[in-house]
């Protein structure tokens, strides 16, 4: 047997002590410097996110996908860096939230693929005692390749000089990055604002760019060995995709309301034989196919369009009455309901497919990394909503919370409409994933 040809590329694993310390602005930083450096340059989110990797396209000028230990598979990101590394100058991972935080954490993902390690560290109201946070992450885990400590939002020279005078010498100071209002990235309450909503993104992102010129941060990384998965481990054959799909037309929900998508998601879909075509809940009349997948997005940013827009509550009213599957998350099921109010209590008739009413609320109601067993499989994926729901339809199953195994978010499927808050993960078990869209998972 032949050895397994290695591939080489400069990577950097960027993550923090917690949420809110700037990480997304300074990848899409780095990967706009780079860029324009003439560098090709492949960016990955750890866990599950949708609004961080819009932003971060735009900065890299290439599709972001997710990277995580449990919902995507350790065998599978190996292959998504191994193929990085074959087309791109530089390799950008984002974590989530702090750097152990999690199991499987952002440290564990880092050390399963040797990718060093630069800690983002918010220093505002803070000087010398900026050094004890950054020795506790560059030391609490020996085995990382750490690379070293970057301090964010630092307000001027004089903070920058306490910031630095407070660093033991074990560790290795990547610089301070000033803080830029002009390059602050807007968000609302699931997270960042969708990056087609921000006029002046491109500008944000040079002028962020623009701020880490200098700093050792903004240097080329060092290369990092990838192993092509197929010979670096041995996990259990998974079943061989099959034409499942063959000849089934899915149209997809896809614009501002509804724009939680998984690109993995639909290359599964089209690799299992599915024709894909693209429609809006808010602007089109009519939508026709097999099978519809309504994603999650945002449907109480936009509740009178979609009140509004009665063809395609009709058009949807009638696939459902024909017995073709319709598969709906998050957003997707709210749309279904009956009625959905926003946080102010202004609410509006939507699909009335679901009978219910979901209202907006301040405070999150559903996070976290959830499974879903089902005959064919057992699809991984996620919960992350600020929405709350009532409706007279009893749940056909319960999916499953990684943390602690509990029961998660309620499935509900009423003849051929199936929906839950759940985000699947596709490539997690793809024939069940194939089921959401085939007649015979509705047939009694």
């Amino acid at each position: 047997m032949s050895d397994p040809i290695v591939r080489q590329c400069p990577a950097l694993f960027l993550t923090a002590c917690s949420s809110g310390q700037g990480k997304t602005t300074v990848v899409a930083a780095l990967a706009r410097h780079h860029r324009r450096l003439g560098r090709r340059v492949r960016v990955f989110k750890t866990g599950p996110d949708f609004l961080d990797p819009m932003i971060l396209a735009r900065a890299s000028g290439a599709e972001v996908g997710p990277l995580d230990l449990w919902m995507v598979g350790e065998a599978l990101c190996r292959r998504k860096l191994y193929e990085a590394a074959g087309e791109a100058d530089l390799i950008l991972v984002e974590g989530a939230m702090g750097l152990f935080d999690g199991s499987p954490s952002g440290a564990d993902l880092a050390e399963s693929f040797g990718l060093p390690v630069a800690a983002l560290i918010d220093a505002r109201g803070m000087g010398q005692t900026f050094g004890a946070l950054a020795l506790g992450l560059a030391s609490y885990r020996p085995s990382l390749r750490f690379a070293g400590i970057a301090a964010n939002q630092v307000g001027s020279a004089r903070h920058a000089e306490m910031v630095a005078a407070g660093l033991p010498e074990s560790v290795n100071y990547l610089g301070a990055i000033p803080r830029l209002s002009e390059a602050a990235l807007p968000s609302r309450h699931l997270g960042l604002v969708q990056a087609s909503e921000i006029a002046d993104l491109d500008h944000r992102l040079d002028a962020a760019a623009d701020r880490l010129a200098g700093l050792a941060l903004a240097e080329l990384p060092e290369p990092v060995a990838f192993v092509p998965p197929f010979e670096s481990e041995r996990e259990p054959e998974s079943e061989p995709l099959q034409p499942w799909l063959a000849g089934r037309r899915i149209a997809v929900a896809r614009d501002a309301a509804f724009s939680f998508l998984y690109a993995d998601n639909l290359r599964l879909l089209e690799a299992l034989g599915a024709e894909l075509s693209f429609f809006s809940p808010l602007a089109d009349p009519d939508v026709s196919a097999d099978a519809i997948y309504l994603p999650g997005g945002y449907p109480e940013l936009h509740l009178q369009a979609l009140a509004a827009n009665t063809g395609m509550k009709r058009a949807l009213r009638a696939h459902v009455d024909a017995g073709r599957p319709l598969y709906a998350e998050c957003g997707g099921m709210l749309y279904l309901l009956d009625q959905l109010a926003d946080k102010t209590g202004q609410g509006a008739d939507l699909a009335g497919l679901l009978p219910g009413r979901g209202r907006m609320q301040a405070r999150l109601a559903g996070l976290g990394m959830q499974s879903l067993d089902t005959p064919l499989g057992c699809l991984r994926g996620h919960s992350f909503h600020h929405s709350i729901m009532e409706t007279p339809v009893s749940p056909v199953a319960f999916s499953q919370r990684q943390r602690d195994g509990r029961p998660g978010e309620p499935v509900y499927r009423l003849g051929s409409l199936q929906a839950s808050y759940l985000h699947l993960y596709f490539p997690s078990a793809p024939r069940a994933a194939a089921a959401l869209f085939s007649v015979r998972q509705h047939r009694d």
